[in-house]
């Protein structure tokens, strides 16, 4: 049975699906192999992400000061080598590159146990430690998160992100009840070492996969890295749809990351909360984050991507409310775990809508460097955000940066709501389908020719 053709819309930039159904992802073993190599590395940043503010504000008596400048060590590379990373991401193979990336960072997580079994660890080398995990991040992410629409049909992308957001949330989650058991028996500095036995292991699962297309680069010389970041940044700023996408993150990623500098030291200095605290507010995060992505979708063919999208990011702010209100005391405590489910499923929803809006409107040798404008801007506003929740915290108080950074979190609905993403009732699917694949993976380093 033929499936009709898709119908145009915005001036050809975008067609949208009709009625093909999407084949199940049951038993494809690259994404499978993808999926658990990502999560397992993201179950150990999250037992990372419980250890290292214990270990900044218990064990070294980290100043607010200087926990906005750890902070600050870990946006300043997402800013700083976003957009060469997108280059390297398409022309280089993305599989070496996670696995590279992988290996390396389970090496730098393992300084930290190693310096404090030594009596040398310091906020030094906490901060060095952060640039360097920053930097892998970015090569890794330009590579991992591009890799999808490769590893899968185009239109199994949506449900692709969605599987992968909902692993993801279990991964976390679990990663910080653990975590926070673990700080609890071991000690914040030897979980590190969970940490970097995950990248080891996420660096075995990458060097399993093997994706079902290879990127089509146009024919000629290949342009200069500056040319090539200008390639992906114009693509971006064309796209009528991409443009205020990219803008309203980029906006809510300054308003987050003024809350979230200061949200793990406040609830463990002024509220008093301690590390089980912290690691039942953020493990509800993680929980929230399950409902979310196993909804996602769903969600979007309900009500529209536009939809899930706008709910999402009004949704932040509101569910911030009781952040700014909390006193200590397990009843406050309890509504935080509460607030931050409900916070997680709409942000969530949101965060796999707008990824497979984005990969579904980029040209496969695009897809790394609008990724990475992406992850550009988003990474220069978080880093202008610690800063500015430092000078606002060293003026006001904690509260008053936590209290700023919510009331800047309405600008970004505002901009979402007067822009056309608003109205988009159905996900895109790609303008040009990429041809069929010829019946096996393709091998590392090999590429068809189209």
């Amino acid at each position: 049975m033929s499936t009709p053709p898709p119908r145009p819309a915005h001036a050809g930039a975008l067609v949208f699906a009709t009625s093909a159904p999407a084949p199940s992802l049951r038993g494809h073993r690259s994404f499978q192999a993808y999926r658990l190599g990502e999560a397992t590395a993201l179950a150990g940043s999250s037992v990372s992400a419980v250890a290292l503010p214990v270990i900044a504000a218990m064990e070294l008596d980290a100043t607010p000061g200087q926990v906005s400048a750890l902070a600050s060590a870990v946006m300043a590379p997402g800013f700083l080598l976003a957009l060469p990373a997108g280059v390297a991401g398409d022309r280089c193979s993305k599989k070496r590159l996670m696995v590279g990336t992988d290996l390396t960072s389970a090496a730098v997580v393992a300084v930290v146990p190693a310096c404090w079994a030594a009596g040398a660890l310091s906020m030094p080398v906490l901060y060095c430690v952060a640039l360097l995990l920053g930097a892998l991040t970015v090569l890794h992410q330009a590579a991992a998160i591009a890799i999808v629409p490769e590893l899968v049909e185009p239109h199994l992308v949506p449900e692709a992100n969605a599987r992968v957001m909902a692993a993801f949330a279990v991964a976390g989650s679990t990663g910080t009840y653990g975590g926070t058991a673990a700080v609890s028996l071991l000690g914040a500095a030897r979980c590190l070492l969970l940490d970097s036995a995950s990248y080891l292991i996420s660096a075995w699962c990458a060097s399993r996969i093997s994706t079902v297309r290879g990127a089509r680069h146009p024919a000629g010389p290949r342009p200069g890295v500056i040319t090539s970041i200008r390639e992906g940044i114009a693509h971006v700023l064309r796209d009528p749809l991409q443009r205020p996408l990219v803008l309203t993150m980029a906006y809510h990623a300054f308003a987050e990351g003024v809350v979230t500098t200061y949200f793990a030291y406040y609830l463990l200095t002024e509220l008093h909360y301690g590390s089980a605290g912290l690691g039942l507010v953020l493990g509800a995060v993680g929980v929230g984050s399950l409902g979310g992505a196993l909804v996602a979708r769903r969600l979007a063919d309900r009500i529209g991507p536009g939809a899930v999208l706008l709910v999402g990011f009004a949704a932040y702010p509101m569910c911030g409310i009781p952040l700014l209100l909390a006193r200590s005391g397990p009843g406050w405590l309890t509504a935080l775990v509460s607030a931050s489910v409900v916070q997680a499923v709409a942000v969530t929803a949101a965060a796999s809508t707008q990824r497979s809006i984005r990969q579904q409107l980029c040209p496969p040798h695009l897809q790394s460097r609008v990724q990475q404008t992406s992850v550009w801007l988003v990474a220069g506003a978080r880093l202008l955000a610690t800063v500015t929740a430092g000078a606002v915290a060293a003026v006001l108080g904690v509260w008053a940066a936590l209290l700023t950074g919510m009331v800047l979190l309405l600008a970004p609905v505002a901009l979402l709501w007067i822009s056309p993403v608003r109205h988009l009732k159905v996900m895109p699917v790609p303008a040009t389908a990429l041809p069929a694949p010829t019946g096996r993976p393709l091998k590392e380093g090999e590429r068809r020719v189209h």
